[in-house]
């Protein structure tokens, strides 16, 4: 295949560097940006050089691959028409809005023998990367990622706009079926929820505790990783992994027989490691790190986590009204 010539629909926020990274990929050409925003299209494609479309049809049999960095209830049905043309499709995640349309993206890559691959960008995280020789049997697994408010990506709840990064991590990790979910969330500043907790349990015996909020004064992005014999931090913000070991005798009298160990990671750039992947497995047939099922399975976890949420959600209280009255024997 000569140059892969690529299109990016949804250039907001996210969707202008996932164009920039087409435009420095050797091997690739960035066609067309496309937005229903003028300002948003034009001022990507006038820093890229691309042309600028309001809408993504006329692109269908033009380009051979597209980025869809668009809201997520648009994502099914422009992933839909690129796939069904013979493009190639990096759909943001979460993947679609529904399981049923996921499934019908899956379908329809394999019967055209198209890539689709699903934006989870933390796979390509160097910490995440650096930690896989480490991983063998997790015992328990606990998350948190946290992040201040903003309007941008309030279009679904905090499960689906940010622990969905962590779902996806923990069960490519555990590689087992969900026994149960427990979960609780509430809304703060939107109509979704925005901060949420969720206990998850593996027929493997592991568990997974992943916290994800939107509304919190600082950025933190960790996991936490036991084993029977290790035990692994990741800073995934920072790019810092440390594995702690047991060890047959302590090195010396009263310290502790484990073995500790910090690696630090070039921050790098993972969006463009990810977009490279995608256009490697476009040239060589590979299965994409991040595949449609992989999305799906993600997708479907983070549903049932909602759903838990809605379950548990507590009665609204009404503005300005009294509290519930305290039992006399509870603490303060």
């Amino acid at each position: 295949m000569e140059k892969i010539r690529a299109a990016v629909i949804g250039v907001g926020y996210l969707g202008r560097f996932h164009a920039q990274k087409y435009a420095q990929i050797e091997g690739c050409e960035l066609l067309a940006v496309v937005d229903p925003s003028p300002e948003a299209r034009e001022r990507a494609a006038a820093e890229l050089g691309a042309r600028s479309l309001p809408d993504h049809h006329a692109l269908i049999g033009e380009v051979d691959a597209v980025s869809v960095v668009t809201p997520t209830p648009r994502h099914f049905a422009i992933a839909r028409d690129f796939l069904a043309g013979g493009a190639h499709v990096l759909v943001e995640k979460p993947i679609t809005e529904t399981p049923e349309e996921a499934r019908e993206l899956i379908r329809l890559a394999h019967e055209r023998r198209r890539v689709l691959q699903v934006g989870h960008l933390e796979r390509f995280n160097a910490a995440i990367v650096g930690a896989e020789p480490y991983l063998a049997a997790p015992r328990f697994i606990e998350c948190h990622r946290l992040a201040p408010y903003r309007e941008r990506g309030t279009d679904v709840n905090v499960v689906l706009d940010l622990m969905i990064h962590d779902i996806d991590i923990i069960q490519t990790i555990v590689n087992a079926s969900i026994e149960s979910i427990d979960a609780i969330g509430t809304p703060v500043f939107s109509e979704e929820i925005d901060i949420a907790n969720a206990r998850i349990r593996f027929a493997s015996g592991c568990v997974a505790n992943a916290t994800a909020s939107r509304v919190s004064l600082k950025t933190e992005r960790k996991l936490r990783i036991f084993e029977d014999d290790a035990y692994l931090s990741l800073d995934l913000q920072q790019k810092i992994l440390t594995v702690i070991r047991k060890r047959s005798e302590a090195p010396a009298p009263g310290q502790l027989p484990v073995s500790i160990e910090e690696r630090s990671f070039d921050q790098g750039d993972a969006l463009k490691a990810e977009i490279e992947s995608f256009l490697g497995c476009i040239r060589t047939g590979a299965e994409p790190v991040v595949s449609g099922e992989a999305g799906l399975r993600a997708l479907e976890t983070a549903i049932r986590i909602t759903e838990q949420v809605g379950r548990n959600k507590a009665p609204a209280r009404p503005a300005g009204g009294p509290r519930p009255a305290r039992n006399k024997d509870s603490s303060a």
